[in-house]
Order: C-alpha cells, then sequence, then structure tokens
C-alpha cells in the first residue's frame, strides 16, 4: 500500500481531490479550453495529439504531468474512501499514466474520467464492474474489457488506440462513443466485441477510422450502430463483421467507407439497414447480407460496390434502392420484400430495370422472378407480372438442352409461354 509520503506532487493532487470527486488538470494553460465533452451521441471535438504533443524545445510530458498507474488504481481500489456529504470521483486530465493500469475483475463503484492523457502501457478492465468510464482524446496501447460491465458510459471519443479494444461479452448499459477516435490494429480487429449487449447505442461518428477490422459478432446492440463518416480498413478481410448480430437500426451513411466486406450473415435489424452514400470496396463480396432480416434496406451507395452483394435467403419490409447502385454480381436467389422503392423510377420502365436487376444473378434461379412478379401482382400490375414471368422463361430457356430450346421458341412464338395467348390468333 503507497503512503502519502511515497506520492509525487501531481499524484497529492489527485489523491486530495478523489475523495471530493474534483477534477485534476496538468495540462500546460496554454492547453486548457474548457469543458471537453461534447453532445451525447458522440461529437468528438479534435483527436490527441501527436506522440510527444510538445512544441519545440518543450518536454510536456515530464514528472510534473506523470502518474503513476497504481496511484490511480490505488483510489479505484478503495486505498482513499470518500468523506460524507461526497461523492469520490477520479477526474484528472492531461497526465502521463506511468505503468499498466490493470483493475480486472475489480469492483469499483467510483466514475472514471481521464481527459488528453497518454498511457503508456495498455489498460485492463477484464471482467471488472464499473460505472461510467471516460477516457476522451487520449493516446492508449489497447484496452481489454472483455467480460466487463459498465453501468452507464463507456466513452472513448477522439482517443487513438493502436492496439485492440476488447470488449467480447462485454455488457454496456449506456452508450459507447467511439465518434472520432482511431483504433489502429492492421491486419487484425481493431475492436474484438463479438457478444457485446448494449443497453444504449454505439456511435462511431465524426471522423472515426479503424485501421483493422470491427469485430462484433452476435451482439446484441439494442440502441443501434450510428457509423456516419466513418472509415474501416481491413483489406481483403471484413471490414465490419457483425454476422448474427442483433441491431435496433445500423446506419452506414454519409460518406461511411469500408475497405473490405461489410457482413451482416444472419443479422436481425429491427429498423432500418441505410447505406447511403456509402463506398463498399470489397474485392469478392463487398455486401454480405445473406439470411439477414431488416425492416428496411436502404441500399443507395456512392457508387456501385466494387464486390458482389450477397442477399441469399434475406427477407426485408422494403427495397429502397436506385439505378446504378447494384454492383455486376447480385446474389437474390431466397431474398423476399415487402414492397420496392427506387429513387428515380417516375416515367421510367421500371420492370425492365427490375428484370437488369435479377439478371445479375450469376445463374438461373426461378424465385427471384416469382417473387418480382408476386409483388408487381400486388400492387395490382398484372400485366407486369406477366412480363416478369415471361422473361423468366426466356431465361430458364438458356439452361435446357437442344430439345428443350427448340420447344421453348416455339412455345415463345405461339403464345408467349401461356403469358400472350393472343399471339396464337396472329
Amino acid at each position: 500500500m503507497l503512503s502519502y509520503e511515497e506520492l509525487t506532487a501531481p499524484e497529492r493532487d489527485l489523491w486530495d481531490a478523489f475523495p471530493e470527486g474534483r477534477a485534476v488538470d496538468l495540462r500546460p494553460r496554454r492547453h486548457v479550453d474548457g469543458p471537453a465533452d461534447g453532445p451525447a451521441d458522440g461529437g468528438a471535438g479534435h483527436r490527441a495529439g501527436d506522440e510527444s504533443g510538445a512544441g519545440a524545445g518543450e518536454e510536456p510530458w515530464g514528472p510534473e504531468r506523470t502518474v503513476r498507474a497504481s496511484v490511480v488504481a490505488a483510489l479505484l481500489l478503495g486505498g482513499h474512501p470518500g468523506q460524507p456529504g461526497s461523492v469520490p470521483a477520479l477526474r484528472l486530465a492531461g497526465a502521463r499514466i506511468s505503468g499498466r493500469l490493470d483493475l480486472g475483475g475489480a469492483e469499483i463503484p467510483h466514475t472514471i474520467r481521464f481527459e488528453e492523457c497518454r498511457f503508456e502501457e495498455d489498460i485492463g478492465f477484464h471482467g471488472a464492474s464499473t460505472r461510467t468510464i471516460t477516457i476522451a482524446r487520449s493516446r492508449l496501447r489497447g484496452i481489454d474489457a472483455a467480460m466487463a460491465r459498465v453501468e452507464g458510459r463507456f466513452d472513448l471519443r477522439g482517443s487513438t488506440i493502436r492496439g485492440r479494444l476488447s470488449l467480447m461479452n462485454a455488457q454496456v448499459t449506456g452508450e459507447l462513443i467511439l465518434s472520432g477516435a482511431h483504433l489502429s490494429a492492421p491486419g487484425d480487429w481493431a475492436l474484438f466485441a463479438g457478444g457485446l449487449v448494449m443497453g444504449g447505442a454505439v456511435f462511431c461518428r465524426g471522423g472515426f477510422t479503424a485501421d483493422g477490422g470491427l469485430r462484433l459478432l452476435g451482439a446484441q446492440l439494442s440502441g443501434g450502430l450510428f457509423m456516419e463518416r466513418a472509415r474501416c480498413h481491413h483489406p481483403g478481410e471484413a471490414a465490419l463483421l457483425a454476422d448474427n448480430a442483433t441491431i435496433a437500426t445500423l446506419v452506414c451513411s454519409q460518406g461511411f467507407t469500408a475497405r473490405g466486406a461489410v457482413r451482416l450473415r444472419g443479422a436481425t435489424i429491427s429498423g432500418q439497414l441505410t447505406l447511403d452514400g456509402a463506398v463498399l470496396d470489397g474485392r469478392d463480396t463487398a455486401l454480405d447480407c445473406a439470411r439477414m432480416q431488416a425492416d428496411d434496406l436502404v441500399l443507395t451507395p456512392a457508387v456501385p460496390p466494387s464486390g458482389a452483394v450477397d442477399l441469399r435467403g434475406a427477407r426485408v419490409t422494403a427495397l429502397h434502392d436506385r439505378r446504378g447502385a447494384w454492383p455486376d454480381t447480385v446474389r437474390l436467389q431466397g431474398f423476399v420484400y415487402g414492397d420496392l422503392h427506387s429513387d428515380d423510377d417516375a416515367g421510367r420502365d421500371t420492370v425492365g430495370h427490375r428484370l437488369a436487376w435479377i439478371r445479375r444473378e450469376p445463374a438461373y434461379a426461378p424465385q427471384p422472378y416469382e417473387q418480382l412478379a408476386g409483388w408487381y401482382r400486388q400492387i395490382g400490375h398484372d400485366d407486369d407480372a406477366r412480363r416478369v414471368l415471361l422473361a423468366k422463361q426466356r431465361h430458364r430457356r438458356g439452361t435446357l438442352r437442344p430439345a428443350g430450346r427448340a420447344w421453348g421458341l416455339l412455345l415463345d412464338g405461339t403464345v408467349g409461354y401461356g403469358y400472350r395467348p393472343w399471339l396464337a390468333g396472329v
């Protein structure tokens, strides 16, 4: 146990402030510019500075700004109890945290807040139970919060994490805020959060970047996942992997960029999946929504995806798209939709557009034609439904043996496969 006499001057300031929850600010005065918190949706402000954080000739991370991780741990683990009538909390800005802060398995009843700090080693919250954690605009070497429980918000806005952020099987009752943050684990999972259970939303807005993949396999995101203007770089692999996840709303829009596949196989999205203005750059498959269920699917990317879009076995209430939104390969076998909307169909040949969409399926499959014909019947366009079914027979004819193709040509020319019986009297 540390004695007070062993503490350095900045550590004594923190020790004295902790029982009353007072903030200790060790930043040079020119860096202090008021409160750091942005709006609750994750407005990020500026990101943590460069590795030194110094101007020419300065050494801002000297002893006067250094706090040992062991001192922080001692405070959070009951080394200095609070006073009657006060709420202890750790609030520290502008400090260099030396040593590894390991709070794994701990019960921490205090709010934790670091702002513009620099951690020399990774942070361990593995299996810990804590209240709100804020590590804003700071520099870290990784966070292990697997199986942790956070009663409140986990706020990492504007921070740079050079290493993995692990939230595997963690529970967060509030929001997870990564807006403006930079996660860097090249060739690996920058966010490893399979089984994460969120009571609030996950915000990756405002310049969020990830050099490495985001893994949310089987996660439960009750408040949704919001990735407007986010950039994820994991080429050749999955930039965003959320297979079998349950998500209230997924917004990947306004310049969202994925260098690597977006995988949502078997995911359940109770609201809208929005890819408006997105850039999807996957090598083989850019968007994999096989067996996904969603309310609305809005697929209006900035440019057509560079790889295939896989919708096999997916079910959506409505599909919103536009001409030019689809790549050369679209896998549609088993895709079921309740309604179709296109941004640019007014006064144009919508049936021809939809038939061309189906022909992007690599091989003949009857179900996409039957699904489209059924939708036209549902909205009272019986002539369009017959046109679709005729196109199905013509497509099928190309898969038959020569005798079958000859018979098909005869049926097509005489009665239009039964969809144009009046031809028999011509």
